[in-house]
């Protein structure tokens, strides 16, 4: 026997329908490439997405077809999430921080039809166009008064397009399994890997995410995404926004401390979401002002670990708690988020920090666990370590065009759980900790070293300003912890002081073997560090050390 309720689809059209019927005076706030500021509210918003269908449908774009954007965080990106996904078309968000030929191969392998651009990333168009095979067109984010000129190449307008299409446009009657949104990640091994997200996915994770155990988002908040909106759709936060009702601020280009921070305070932002390194950015630049927030209660921490030196600066110099929070791009992108459970607040303070350190606790939807290399699955004891495997549904299934294959085939330890490439624990109350990459655990005369725990050691040094933690080749140990740091401005740290640091805090036999202190460390498209780089420059680095200690003296030429 069926149950007796209506039957309607859940579509991505349906959130910004909502917010027009129930928020519609909300604003939405965006620093524009152009350098001012735009102000307007999720009725104009809707009212322009509908316009912007009507223009790609005049353009002859149909169901399915794939349009590119390489824009920053802004009203008229926010009006391509609505539009473009809200006719049916699939919306390919693609990164402009990666290097020019990932763009074009993206592209091309998406089959993007259009590609709109911020005027940021014209240099970037001009040097991809003639390998775009399938672009008819590349549209400038912009109005007719800062249309480049002489580009070289053929330019439609932006608000040629809206001013020349009708808000009369209705949304289609989709149906929920459609895909939606593209999204290329560049966390895997080889070209980047296209994962396709539906209407349906996409509408569950937004419910999830906005869950107050999760992600804690109302319409009593101001939200300013520093997440780009070009990396997994903002971490939904554009989606959450529109259901909830809560105002957007959109930063644009200018992510630098001073920007953010004058941002931040005269729209009083409540609530924010950004990677480590932009963070660090920020609280550096209010540590040399000497200025605080006067609203911002809470940012939301991921895409990367978060130091215990971070968390604790936001919280206890700054009042902002922080919601440590781990995902993936195949997790469209959100897993979990370490919300506290009643008994953690009777804790001392020192304990809820070691729990707040850890990523945290599964929405539901999301399923994990964690197995050994024999496939069987670990205990949820707080330290043993396994493989992270996950499922649920917005976890991907398999990548676009079976690039690499279908990643829960090929590992023979999923069946049927997508393999993170996360090396983790989970404790007794189900709360996950990533000990590392896969790839990055530093395996040391058989025992493994956890390079995240080295890192964030570091990070606690006052003056470290960032610091990375490498597996370097080693004769007797296959391979060693060398740490690479970053000293903050007008600071002397040697080597010897910040190896002393770690007395006490772990295992003899993990401290690192060497430090180099570098002017800076590379980091990704998405602001993580690169670690394979760091080993391709310093891969040797202990062995030929040692070679230059254990050689001879040269013999005197007179």
């Amino acid at each position: 026997m069926n149950g007796l309720m209506m039957q309607k689809q859940l579509l991505i059209s349906s959130l910004i329908v909502h917010a027009d019927r129930h928020h519609g005076d909300t604003e939405i706030v965006s620093r524009r490439v152009e350098g001012d500021i735009h102000r307007y509210t999720f009725r104009d918003c809707h009212r322009r997405s509908r316009q912007m269908a009507g223009a790609l449908t005049a353009l002859g774009v149909r169901p399915s077809d794939r349009i590119g954007t390489l824009a920053w965080n802004g009203y008229r990106h926010m009006e391509l999430y609505y539009g473009v996904s809200g006719m049916g078309a699939v919306l390919h968000t693609i990164n402009p921080r990666l290097h020019e030929d990932q763009v074009a191969y993206i592209a091309n392998h998406a089959e993007d039809q259009y590609i709109f651009f911020d005027l940021t990333f014209l240099p970037l168009i001009k040097a991809v166009a003639s390998r775009c095979k399938t672009v008819k067109a590349f549209i400038a984010m912009t109005d007719r008064a800062h249309m480049p000129q002489d580009a070289g190449i053929d330019l439609l307008c932006y608000e040629d397009l809206i001013e020349g299409s009708s808000p009369d446009y209705a949304w289609p009657d989709l149906d929920e399994q459609c895909a939606s949104t593209l999204c290329y990640t560049s966390g895997t091994t080889g070209n980047p890997k296209g994962v396709l997200y539906s209407h349906r996915s996409s509408l569950l994770h937004t419910y999830a995410a906005a869950l107050p155990d999760a992600l804690n988002c109302s319409g009593r908040d101001v939200i300013l995404p520093v997440v780009p909106m070009f990396h997994v759709n903002a971490w939904g936060l554009p989606y959450i926004a529109c259901m909830v009702g809560a105002k957007l601020v959109f930063p644009g280009p200018a992510l630098d401390g001073k920007s953010l921070y004058e941002l931040l305070e005269a729209e009083q932002v409540t609530l924010s979401a950004g990677v480590p390194t932009v963070w660090q950015v920020l609280l550096t630049h209010l540590e040399q002002t000497g200025q605080e927030f006067s609203s911002m209660a809470r940012t939301i921490i991921g895409g990367a670990a978060c130091p215990p030196a971070m968390l604790r600066q936001f919280q206890d110099k700054y009042g902002v708690a922080v919601l440590h929070a781990w995902g993936m791009t195949e997790l469209s992108p959100i897993g979990t988020v370490c919300s506290m459970k009643p008994k953690h607040w009777e804790m001392s303070y020192k304990d809820r920090l070691t729990i707040q350190s850890k990523q945290g606790r599964v929405l539901f939807g999301v399923d994990m666990k964690i197995v050994g290399t024999d496939g069987r699955e670990l205990p949820w004891d707080g330290v043993t370590t396994g493989d992270l495997l996950v499922r649920g549904p917005w976890v991907v299934r398999e990548y676009f065009r079976s690039e690499g294959g279908n990643p829960l085939q090929l590992d023979e330890q999923a069946q049927g759980w997508f393999p993170t490439g996360d090396v983790a624990t989970i404790d007794g109350d189900g709360f996950m900790q990533i000990t590392d990459r896969s790839k990055d655990v530093i395996k040391s005369g058989g025992e493994w070293i956890g390079s995240i725990d080295l890192e964030n050691i570091a990070m606690a040094h006052p003056d470290v300003f960032q610091a990375a933690c490498i597996a370097a080749r080693h004769d007797k140990w296959d391979e060693r912890p060398l740490l690479i740091v970053v000293r903050k401005p007008q600071t002397d740290l040697t080597r010897d002081e910040l190896l002393a640091f770690y007395e006490g805090k772990i295992a003899r036999w993990w401290k690192p073997d060497d430090v180099i202190f570098v002017d800076a460390i590379p980091l990704g498209a998405t602001g993580k560090i690169l670690k394979n780089r760091l080993r391709e420059q310093f891969g040797e680095y202990l062995r030929e050390r040692a070679v230059v200690q254990c050689a001879p003296l040269a013999k005197r030429s007179d």
